[in-house]
């Protein structure tokens, strides 16, 4: 069981994060982890939910800050939660597909980006449970886009 990270009326809390499925053209743009977990894994680009934002303005700062693509919110695409998605604690993740536009270009913790097929992308060493997540977006592709 992973341990919480915040403390919520001095009780242990999960953490709240964001990822995105971001789509350029219908292929997914990926981020590889420049920093531990998963330093030189490929992920979604994601990340902690600041005080005073919205689960929606959290994932487009994200976004912007790895990859500088601007893109608009399509979907939810759901909410996971396992306490041991993320070895840094119990972190739970709101998960966006998007849509973007433009040329991405890594930013932020990202040491690289690339846009690939989703299939394709089952087959990187992925982080945390972006694996789950990318199939869960192929199963619900129609759905949610």
């Amino acid at each position: 069981m992973g341990r919480c990270l915040c403390e919520c009326r001095g009780r242990p809390a999960p953490a709240l994060a964001v990822d995105a499925v971001l789509t350029l053209e219908g292929r997914v743009v990926l981020v590889r982890r420049g920093r531990e977990p998963f330093a030189g894994s490929w992920a979604l680009p994601g990340g902690f939910v600041e005080c005073g934002e919205t689960v929606e303005q959290a994932v487009l700062r994200e976004v912007r800050e790895e990859t500088g693509v601007e893109a608009e919110v399509v979907s939810l695409l759901g909410v996971y939660s396992a306490p041991d998605r993320d070895p840094r604690g119990h972190v739970v993740s709101v998960c966006f597909v998007l849509r973007g536009r433009g040329e991405p270009v890594a930013g932020s913790d990202a040491a690289q980006v690339g846009v690939f097929e989703p299939e394709e992308a089952l087959s990187l060493p992925l982080a945390f449970d972006h694996v789950r997540i990318i199939e869960d977006f192929l199963e619900r592709a129609g759905d949610v886009l």
